[in-house]
């Protein structure tokens, strides 16, 4: 496996702002948190990296907003939860890059953590804009990817921060990499994996490298549906990518 950096290689960053891509994809039901498993999956990181005095910003996405802003899927809706898992007051900023983070920043004194907004509020995130990328990484000192349930797509913050600052995994991606390693790098035979998700389309490369490397692919969750349908099940009104169908079949 190649080999990537971690916090353990990190300097002093007392007083540094840490630009931490992490998954705040929470579940919600009437305006509260229902599963706050995802908060605490970064837990160790935030902690670390706030208790060596850096000034913790954290990047995620919440849901498919298209690029557009929508209150319903702010951020500022899991403020409160990040809070609460953290045991820390957490801050708030309506923006990812330009001035208003700057301020933010301004504010924000070393060990403190603050949430920006939904990142897909801007259409350049998915597109993996390098301009945005660039308007993001001018606020940040270095970066950590803690979020390796998005690091499947080439977002901006995903991917494109990577490239402008000094980049290193999280604890929690840190875990998955060397988890993946013991089960694809010299694993000890017969290895199964087990790949769940909504929609095929977002694993359909991992899918086809997997299928390569182990001797058991069992698919779960909502694109099961689309195999099932690919060999002429009918799946009735479940989820399923129709469309997929002809490439499910092909793998």
């Amino acid at each position: 496996m190649t080999k990537f950096r971690t916090l353990d290689d990190l300097g002093d960053v007392t007083g540094k702002v840490a630009l931490v891509r992490v998954d705040l994809n929470l579940p919600m039901q009437d305006g509260a948190v229902t599963d706050d498993t995802r908060i605490r999956a970064a837990l160790p990181t935030i902690n670390e990296l706030a208790g060596k005095g850096a000034k913790v910003l954290l990047l995620a996405h919440f849901g498919r907003p298209k690029g557009a802003r929508n209150s319903e899927q702010s951020l500022s809706m899991v403020i409160g939860a990040v809070a609460e898992v953290l045991g820390r007051e957490v801050m708030f900023c309506p923006e990812i890059a330009g001035s208003v983070v700057a301020q933010t920043i301004g504010i924000l004194r070393a060990g403190d953590v603050a949430v920006l907004e939904n990142t897909r509020f801007w259409p350049g995130e998915e597109a993996n804009d390098p301009a945005l990328a660039k308007a993001i990484a001018a606020n940040g000192d270095f970066y950590v990817n803690d979020a390796f349930s998005a690091a499947h797509r080439a977002h901006a913050t995903t991917e494109g921060l990577a490239h402008l600052l000094p980049a290193y995994a999280g604890r929690s991606m840190q875990a998955e990499l060397e988890a993946l390693e013991k089960a694809l790098g010299n694993p000890q035979r017969p290895v199964a994996a087990v790949v769940g998700g909504a929609k095929v389309s977002s694993k359909l490369d991992v899918l086809k490298h997997l299928v390569t490397q182990v001797d058991h692919l069992i698919i779960g969750g909502g694109m099961a549906n689309t195999f099932l349908a690919a060999k002429g099940v009918d799946v009735g009104k479940s989820l399923c990518e129709h469309e997929l169908a002809p490439q499910c079949w092909k793998s």
